[in-house]
C-alpha cells in the first residue's frame, strides 16, 4: 500500500463515513427534527440528502482523486493544467478557515460529552430532580477551567490519530470505532423501542404532515444536509486524494451517503422515544442531548448505563469528525511548508484549541461580549462556517469540478456506467449549485 493511500475501498467507506457522521448525526439532527416540524424536516432532508448532498459530495470527492493534493494545491495546479485562473486556489484556503472554525467549536461541544459520559457513569442523574439535571448543565457552562480541560483532552485525542498518519491513525481510527459506533447506536434504537414510546417516535419522524412544510423547514433540511455529509471545506476532497485510482467513486460515495442518513435516523429513534416517553418536549433546541436525555433516562431501567453509553456514542461520532477536519489542514502544512506531520499536527491542534478558548469564554466570561450588536462568539463559530463558508467552498468545488474541469477527466475517474453518469452530471451541474445558493442567501438574510 501507498503511504498516502486507504488500504481498500471498505476502509475508505468506514473513514468517510467516520467523517460524515458526527455532531450532525448524533446531536444536530434529533434537536433539528425536534425544532422544524419531525416528518416534515426527515423528508426534506432525505430529498436535499438525494440532490445536493450525495451530488456535492462526490464532485469533492472526484476533485481529489483527480487532483492527489492538499485542497489549495489541488485547485491551482488543475486550474494551471487546464488554461483557468490561479484564483481557483481561495476556494482551497476558504475550506481551510471553515475547517479551522469548525475544528474549534467541535472541540469544545465534543468536551462536554467526555463531562457527561463521567456524569452519567457515576449515577449523578439516578432518581434525581429536573433541577438537578439543568443545574448540572448549568454549572458545566459556568465553570470555564474544566471547559477548558476538557476541550484540550478532546484536541490532543484527535491530533493524537492525526498525527500517526494515514495508516496507523486515520485507518486504525476508523476501523474500531465505526463499528464500535454502529453497535452502539443500535444498542440505544434498541433500548428507546423497548423502554420508550416508539409508536410515537416514529409517527414523529416518518409519518408525513405536509401541513408543518414552510420556508423555514426547507431551509433548514437543506442547510443540515450540507452539514452532516461534512461537503464544502476541503475534508472529502482530501479523503478523495487517498483513494485507489481503481475504486469507483459514485456507487462508493451512495454508500457513505445513505449509510450518514442511516445513522441520524436511528439516532433519532433511539432518542425520541425515551423523550415521548416522558412527556418531555422535541423542540428543545442544542440542549436536547445535554440537558433534556439525562431527565428521560434517570428514572429508567438501566438509566446508568444507558446514559453512559449515550455520551460514549457522542465522544465516537465527533472524534472521527474531527480528525476529518485536522487532516486537510495538517496535509497543506506538510505539502506548502515541508514540515514533518507530526510537528503540522501540533500546530494545527494550537490554533484550533486557542480558538476553541473563545468558544469556551463565550458561555461565561465572555457571556456578554456581541459582535455587530447581536451575535455571541459561540454562534459566530457555528453559524459562519455552517451558514456561509461550507456552502461557499462546497459551491466552488462542483462548479470547479463540473464547469471547469475536461469531461474525460471526470468521467475516468467517476468510473459508474452512463445511466448513472449523465443523470448526475445534470443534477450537479445545475439542480445542487441552486440549491446551494439558496442556502447560501438564507445564510446570509
Amino acid at each position: 500500500m501507498k503511504q498516502n493511500e486507504w488500504s481498500s475501498r471498505l476502509t475508505f467507506i468506514l473513514a468517510a463515513t467516520g467523517a460524515a457522521v458526527g455532531l450532525g448525526n448524533i446531536w444536530k439532527f434529533p434537536y433539528m427534527a425536534g425544532d422544524h416540524g419531525g416528518s416534515a424536516f426527515v423528508l426534506l432532508y432525505v430529498i436535499c440528502v438525494l440532490l445536493i448532498g450525495i451530488p456535492a459530495m462526490i464532485a469533492e470527492i472526484l476533485l481529489g482523486k483527480i487532483g492527489r493534493k492538499n485542497p489549495i494545491d489541488t485547485l491551482s495546479d488543475l486550474a494551471k493544467e487546464t488554461g483557468q485562473s490561479p484564483h481557483w486556489r481561495w476556494i482551497g484556503w476558504l475550506g481551510a478557515l471553515s475547517l479551522l472554525m469548525v475544528l474549534a467549536f467541535y472541540s469544545v461541544i465534543s468536551g462536554w460529552s467526555i463531562a457527561y459520559i463521567g456524569y452519567a457513569a457515576s449515577g449523578m442523574f439516578q432518581n434525581s430532580s429536573i433541577d438537578v439535571v439543568y443545574n448540572q448543565w448549568f454549572k458545566l457552562m459556568a465553570t470555564p477551567s474544566l471547559l477548558v480541560k476538557l476541550h484540550t483532552i478532546f484536541m490532543a485525542l484527535t491530533l493524537w490519530v492525526v498525527a500517526r498518519g494515514v495508516k496507523d491513525g486515520l485507518e486504525w481510527a476508523s476501523k474500531w470505532m465505526m463499528p464500535l459506533l454502529f453497535l452502539t447506536v443500535s444498542l440505544l434504537m434498541v433500548y428507546g423501542v423497548w423502554q420508550g414510546d416508539f409508536k410515537a417516535a416514529w409517527n414523529f419522524l416518518f409519518h408525513f404532515d405536509i401541513s408543518r412544510i414552510n420556508g423555514e423547514v426547507v431551509l433548514a433540511a437543506m442547510g443540515h444536509a450540507f452539514f452532516t455529509l461534512a461537503i464544502g471545506a476541503g475534508a472529502m476532497l482530501v479523503y478523495g486524494a487517498y483513494l485507489p485510482k481503481s475504486i469507483p467513486v459514485f456507487q462508493t460515495i451512495t454508500a457513505i451517503a445513505l449509510l450518514d442518513v442511516l445513522i441520524a435516523f436511528m439516532a433519532g429513534l433511539a432518542i425520541f422515544p425515551l423523550v415521548f416517553a416522558n412527556h418531555l418536549a422535541p423542540e428543545a433546541g442544542p440542549g436536547l442531548m445535554f440537558k433534556v436525555l439525562p431527565i428521560a433516562l434517570m428514572n429508567m431501567p438501566f438509566g446508568r448505563l444507558i446514559g453512559t453509553l449515550f455520551f460514549f456514542l457522542l465522544l465516537f461520532a465527533s472524534w472521527t469528525s474531527s480528525i476529518s477536519m485536522a487532516e486537510p489542514l495538517v496535509l497543506i502544512l506538510i505539502e506548502r511548508l515541508k514540515l514533518s506531520r507530526k510537528k503540522a499536527s501540533w500546530i494545527v491542534g494550537f490554533f484550533a484549541w486557542t480558538l476553541g478558548l473563545s468558544a469556551v469564554f463565550s458561555f461565561n466570561i465572555w457571556s456578554d461580549v456581541q459582535l455587530f450588536g447581536r451575535y455571541g462568539i459561540f454562534q459566530i463559530l457555528t453559524d459562519v462556517p455552517t451558514n456561509i463558508l461550507l456552502p461557499l467552498g462546497g459551491l466552488g468545488f462542483t462548479v470547479f469540478t463540473l464547469w471547469v474541469l475536461p469531461k474525460k477527466l471526470t468521467q475516468t475517474a467517476l468510473g459508474a456506467p452512463s445511466y448513472l453518469e449523465r443523470p448526475w452530471r445534470f443534477i450537479t451541474k445545475y439542480i445542487t449549485p441552486i440549491g446551494i445558493l439558496v442556502v447560501l442567501v438564507s445564510g446570509l438574510l
